[in-house]
């Protein structure tokens, strides 16, 4: 999850599908309740563990923070000089969840069938909007924190690539990059409050619907998962660029079709194959977890 969340166009929330966490995953966001928090500031620690699902979530959320600050980096070299290698990548990854996920809807009905088109649509619209140039003040950095953090657990939607929107994103990784530097962790502290802040309330909100609409909940992100995929088709033509925050910023670009068959478009064709197959690989593991 951390791995895909570094990257513009790729959800967390999708890999905790496929491996089948994914409704794990809001239960133990949803175990960080009232109650929990009234232990803490009764200073009953052993009462506050007790609520909240800590083994399940110290793992995760430890996975992920190491998979963000030592993947930044290398995600944005990949982005810069192997585009297309990448996206391919995380194109064959992406094809195949929609295949896994949609499968887990029970039966597919005329309104299942509105709930996929309305998610496709949400995510279609979403991956056209153009990247803003915003303050680098606190309050904004809490407020990109808590909208990213919404989408990262939401198939199909990229926290990372919400940050792109909200021109936030090369600054959050900047900081990333390098943690330790006193004024930037005054920027990861807010964040991550924002972060907390989101996930707590929308975690909720999620686990709720697919509770009592659970075949339309799943269609839904289903159809974010196909509405994303305009963003993710590796080979692109550029329209229109501009400076943001000092780095070129592609703000215009059309999907194409590789004009030529050349190594470089075998060796695509492969990663696609090759996500693809991973995909489908963590599927079996997840079932073989669950039926030992």
């Amino acid at each position: 999850m951390g791995a895909a969340d570094t990257v513009p166009g790729v959800s967390g929330g999708t890999i905790a599908l496929i491996t089948g966490i994914y409704e794990d995953l809001l239960t133990a966001i949803k175990s960080a309740n009232a109650k929990m928090v009234g232990n803490i500031l009764s200073f009953d620690l052993k009462g506050a563990l007790c609520e909240l699902h800590i083994r399940f979530i110290l793992s995760l959320f430890l996975g992920i923070g190491i998979a963000v600050l030592s993947l930044a980096r290398l995600m944005n070299y990949l982005l810069a000089y192997h585009a297309m290698l990448t996206w391919s990548l995380f194109f064959g990854l992406i094809v195949a969840s929609i295949w896994v996920v949609g499968k887990q809807v029970e039966k597919w009905t005329p309104g299942t069938g509105v709930s996929f088109l309305a998610g496709a649509g949400a995510a279609f619209v979403i991956v056209n909007l153009m990247p803003a140039s915003t303050p680098e003040d606190l309050w904004f950095i809490f407020l990109s924190g808590l909208v990213a953090i919404c989408a990262m657990i939401l198939p199909g939607l990229s926290g990372a690539f919400i940050l792109l929107i909200l021109g936030k994103y090369e600054f959050i990784i900047a900081t990333l990059e390098n943690p330790f530097l006193l004024e930037n962790i005054q920027v990861i502290i807010v964040f991550i409050s924002g972060c907390a802040v989101g996930l707590a309330g929308f975690a909720r909100f999620l686990k709720l619907l697919l509770q009592k609409y659970h075949n339309l909940t799943l269609a839904f992100l289903t159809g974010l998962m196909f509405g994303s995929m305009r963003k993710i088709w590796p080979w692109k033509e550029t329209l229109e660029t501009a400076m943001i925050h000092g780095k070129l910023r592609v703000l215009k670009e059309r999907n194409i079709w590789p004009e030529t068959f050349d190594s470089d478009l075998a060796l695509a064709v492969c990663l696609i194959i090759a996500g693809f197959i991973a995909v489908l690989a963590l599927e079996q593991l997840s079932h073989s977890k669950e039926t030992e």
